[in-house]
C-alpha cells in the first residue's frame, strides 16, 4: 500500500498502450517527458513550457505521466524526483517512446 510520500506506479505489465499515448498527446506533458530523456530531474527542476501555469496544474500533468507508466515519481529527501520508465516503455511497446520523441523534436 502506497504512503503518502510512496505514490502508486502501473507495473510494467500494467502499462496501456491507450493510456501512453493519451498521456504524450498533451503538449506540456510531451515536454516534461522529453525533459527527462538524459535522466532523472528533480520536480522543481522539471519546468513546463508556460512558467505561470498554477502548481495544482504541474501536479496534475504529473500524475497523468505516472498513472499511465510514463514516469516514476519518487519521494527524493523532501521534493520528488521523476525519471522517465524508457525500460518499461521499450519493454511494452517497443520502439514507440523513441518515436514519439523523435516526431516531437521535428516540430
Amino acid at each position: 500500500m502506497p504512503t503518502a510520500t510512496q505514490l502508486p506506479h502501473p507495473e510494467r505489465g500494467e502499462i496501456s498502450l491507450h493510456d501512453v499515448l493519451f498521456a504524450l498527446s498533451d503538449p506540456e506533458r510531451l515536454t516534461i517527458a522529453r525533459q527527462l530523456v538524459h535522466g532523472p530531474l528533480d520536480m522543481a527542476s522539471c519546468e513546463p513550457t508556460d512558467p505561470s501555469m498554477p502548481k495544482s496544474t504541474k501536479s496534475h500533468l504529473m500524475k497523468v505521466l505516472r498513472e499511465s507508466g510514463v514516469i516514476r515519481n519518487e519521494a527524493n529527501g523532501r521534493g520528488r524526483r521523476l525519471s522517465l520508465r524508457a525500460d518499461d516503455l521499450d519493454a511494452r511497446f517497443p520502439g514507440l517512446l523513441e518515436a514519439i520523441l523523435s516526431a516531437a523534436n521535428a516540430h
